[in-house]
């Protein structure tokens, strides 16, 4: 593989007549009025897809390749398509397909084509395609683009051997089956004998040469082509058959994919031009790589779209943080939210180089989303939710009034980065009269000799508000004398009442957390606290 300057030959730009083709649905659904021409020789409308295998949890690089192709498919007002590819049977499960779809749902890139919503060009699974990769198969081996292999795992190893010891430049597969006459390879076939199908790379076809819309144009040696096999012996398609075949039949005009998958292009475009069908723009989109210049693995912590979701990141977020892995807007712009994601997104701003996984610009992002959020968004979206999960509120029956929730966020919100925050930050106003104290801090706050005398005007000065004036400025200009008339300073006598009405030295302001609390609550574990600082 090269890259290379200069205009490329290009392929087939329209359905061929007859031939392998017709086996194939070219997209006419009343689909035409949406999307934008791809150049001025194709004027099929924008459709992208995203395929992933359901061998596992949706990893982050996929979810970065769902992203560029929703986003793409919105930008040009083009359909996205969502097909599993799950013809791996000894990895692909029916619980990992659900395991994507909830993670694509939680990213929020519907789909317009696929599992749950149908459309013209289903099925959308793979395994539910077979007779249709079968009848592609056949149809080119009946037009001689195409032949039946025979040949045995000891005879093709045997071939390789003795290419390598000729110092043969190909040794790939030495075409030992291609001149077997058609009726000749039918009778084998009839009579129960083993086969391949192998497709046909025509004599003298040369370079295979694409323009890659994020690597630009790219030619594969010909030498690197032989008959590839498109259907093995057990009767199933190989991956670079039955995707094209799919991709084709579906009319797919943009494959925007991992470029890992650079490698199997030429394949691919021989299989387009056997079929007879247009070869799309493909689009290869680098790696992500760890803090460590590694390609992103568990190594470097969570690598799936689902642990994200559980440590308490906002889709938006995620969503925001994967598209920058290698595209920008405008090469300043952080903050990019989902509408003009979609509005801006394009393929000439998406870089040939590896994008760099930094888990504390994620968290700057995410932390940004939250700011954004005006309170009560964020009691639905975050609080309430993150504490009916942790057991400490009922969503149907919530424990307190809306007013204590708003409040509560207000003080939460501007010191949570992920949702799950809010729990450790919220968990010591769910105990009741009997706080858990944290040991460290009754250790530093309570042990000293002026902790009794500080609970006790605490105690006195908190006892003269009024429960109709317990707010936190009341609370807060109640306690503000007390430090000066002890002797003590601020923070002695403010981490003492801290840790006896929080239970920990680190809480929100005290005040706001004292009102949270409420005015019973907060005497009775002063007072309970007592006998720990005497």
């Amino acid at each position: 593989m090269q890259v290379i300057e200069g205009p490329l030959r290009k392929n087939h730009d329209r359905w061929e007549e007859g031939g392998a083709a017709s086996i194939l649905r070219p997209f006419s659904t009343g689909h035409e009025s949406r999307g934008t021409i791809l150049s001025s020789e194709d004027t099929r409308p924008v459709r992208v897809r995203f395929a992933p295998s359901p061998t596992g949890k949706l990893h982050v690089g996929g979810a970065r390749t769902a992203i560029y192709n929703w986003a793409f498919a919105r930008a040009h007002k083009g359909t996205f398509i969502l097909r599993i590819d799950d013809t791996d049977p000894t990895r692909s499960t029916e619980e990992n397909t659900q395991v994507i779809l909830r993670a694509m749902r939680w990213l929020g890139l519907d789909w317009d084509e696929g599992p749950d919503v149908g459309g013209p060009c289903g099925p959308y699974k793979q395994t539910d395609r077979l007779d249709t990769y079968r009848d592609a198969a056949q149809r080119l081996v009946s037009e001689g683009r195409a032949y039946y292999c025979f040949c045995s795992a000891e005879k093709l190893a045997a071939d390789r051997k003795a290419a390598e010891e000729r110092h043969d430049p190909f040794q790939g597969y030495q075409r030992s089956c291609r001149g077997i006459d058609p009726a000749e390879a039918q009778r084998r076939v009839d009579a129960g004998e083993p086969y391949t199908i192998r497709i046909k790379v025509p004599d003298g076809r040369g370079d295979v040469a694409i323009h890659d819309a994020v690597h630009g144009d790219v030619i594969f040696n010909a030498r690197e082509l032989d008959d590839f096999i498109i259907f093995r012996s057990d009767g199933t398609p190989t991956y670079n058959f039955a995707t094209v075949v799919d991709d084709a039949d579906m009319g797919i005009t943009h494959v925007i994919r991992g470029d890992d998958h650079l490698s199997n292009t030429p394949r691919q475009v021989m299989v387009y031009e056997a079929l007879g069908a247009p070869t799309p723009v493909f689009a290869h989109i680098s790696m992500i790589l760890g803090p460590d210049g590694k390609k992103l693995s568990k190594r470097h912590g969570a690598t799936s779209v689902e642990e994200y979701r559980d440590a308490g990141y906002l889709p938006d977020a995620f969503v925001n943080y994967l598209a920058l892995l290698g595209w920008a807007l405008d090469g300043e712009t952080t903050i990019i939210p989902r509408d003009v994601l979609a509005h801006e997104f394009s393929l000439d701003h998406v870089s040939k180089n590896p994008a760099t996984f930094d888990p504390k610009k994620l968290d700057w992002i995410q932390g940004q989303y939250i700011q954004a959020m005006d309170t009560e968004r964020f009691v639905f979206d975050v609080l309430m939710p993150e504490l009916v999960e942790a057991g400490l509120e009922r969503e149907a029956d919530p424990t307190h009034p809306k007013a204590w929730y708003l409040l509560l966020a207000d003080i939460l919100k501007p010191r949570t980065t992920l949702a799950g925050d809010v729990v450790e930050k919220s968990r010591f106003l769910y105990e009741g009269d009997e706080v858990t104290f944290d040991e460290r801090s009754v250790e530093k706050n309570l042990r000293g000799d002026y902790a009794p005398a500080a609970l006790e005007a605490a105690s006195r000065a908190l006892s003269g508000v009024s429960e109709g004036s317990w707010h936190a400025a009341s609370i807060d200009a109640a306690l503000e004398p007390l430090p000066e008339a002890l002797g003590t300073n601020k923070r002695k006598f403010y981490g003492a009442v801290r840790v006896a009405a929080c239970g920990n030295q680190v809480s929100p302001p005290l005040g706001a957390s004292l009102e949270l609390l409420g005015r019973d609550t907060t005497l009775a574990r002063i007072e309970r606290a007592l006998p720990l600082a005497r």
